[in-house]
């Protein structure tokens, strides 16, 4: 079931076109800094997009500009390690997958982030998420309990995520149409 939702979800997200893409990542960057939760995070853990994710290096780079510690996330096994930035260029590069990683110049402790912004395939209006099937997320969630806000396109939106008791949901999904305030828990 999740595998299959997730096939046809992100085969649907490769399906818009990269100037849709890159127009509908403004307008969730635009919603994203509008929120009172991200105006007050001092630290946030962003994901560094790839393929066809919403497209975060510029919100990253504002989010730097604007005086916020940045935060990435590194693959270390089963786990994600947690790596301060200060420059998209110089302090990132393709690492597990071709994905984008931090360098480990700066180590960053889960306490230390007032947010998360997690990526995902698919997402339901109670914040359930569809992951890529690894669980680095889910293991992350589990011991936060501070704000969490999913980047989504309306495309990645469904009726329901099977969820599992490991799954963890996230308070928020901003889409370019939309802050979804997740009532699941």
């Amino acid at each position: 079931m999740k595998k299959n939702i997730r096939k046809i979800i992100l085969a649907l997200r490769d399906g818009i076109s990269t100037d849709q893409r890159i127009a509908k990542s403004r307008e969730i960057e635009e919603r994203l800094f509008s929120l009172p939760e991200f105006k007050s995070a001092r630290t946030v853990l962003f994901f560094a997009s790839f393929r066809s994710e919403v497209d975060t290096g510029t919100m990253i780079r504002r989010a730097l500009a604007f005086g916020k510690r940045v935060v990435l996330p590194k693959v270390k096994g089963v786990e994600l390690a947690l790596f301060e930035i200060t420059d998209f260029v110089n302090d990132v590069s393709p690492g597990s997958w071709g994905i984008p990683e931090p360098h480990e110049a700066r180590p960053v402790r889960l306490g230390e982030l007032d947010l998360i912004i997690v990526p995902g395939a698919a997402f339901d209006c109670r914040g359930n998420r569809l992951g890529y099937g690894a669980g680095f997320y889910d293991k992350l969630l589990a011991s936060f309990n501070k704000t969490t806000v999913a980047l989504a396109f309306e495309a990645q939106i469904v009726p329901q995520v099977p969820a599992e008791l490991h799954d963890v949901p996230v308070k928020k999904v901003v889409t370019e149409r939309r802050v979804i305030e997740a009532h699941g828990h």
